[in-house]
């Protein structure tokens, strides 16, 4: 058995810290800059399309421009928290409804034997 928790935790580790080191790779686009850290995938992908097409217009332009970026952080946060709350509530009703059926079943076998 402690060899298999040896795994266990090998693998953890792996999982934890190989991740973050292709994360501190070079930029994969030749000739582009490797971006700040935690800077997303918009940099990244503004970046490369400077690259490949430099008289690129975008189509549109964003609805809300948030102030700051603590303001922009703030209300992804709050999406995603508001979209954990949703997911957790399907979920629980979803396994409350599940165990409320179970119980009901063997009730109703018992009345029909009953007779």
């Amino acid at each position: 058995m402690k060899a298999r928790s040896a795994l266990l935790w090998a693998a953890i580790v792996l999982l934890t810290v190989l991740p973050l080191w292709f994360a501190a790779a070079p930029p994969a686009v030749p000739g582009a800059q490797a971006p700040a850290a935690f800077s997303g995938a918009d940099s990244r992908a503004q970046q490369a399309i400077g690259i490949i097409a430099p008289n690129y217009k975008p189509w549109f332009a964003p609805l809300f421009e948030p102030p700051s970026g603590e303001i922009a952080s703030l209300l992804f946060a709050l999406q995603a928290a508001i979209g954990a709350g949703v997911i957790g509530f399907w979920l629980g009703m979803s396994v409350a409804r599940e165990r409320q059926r179970r119980c009901a079943q063997p009730a109703a076998g018992q009345d029909a034997h009953a007779d």
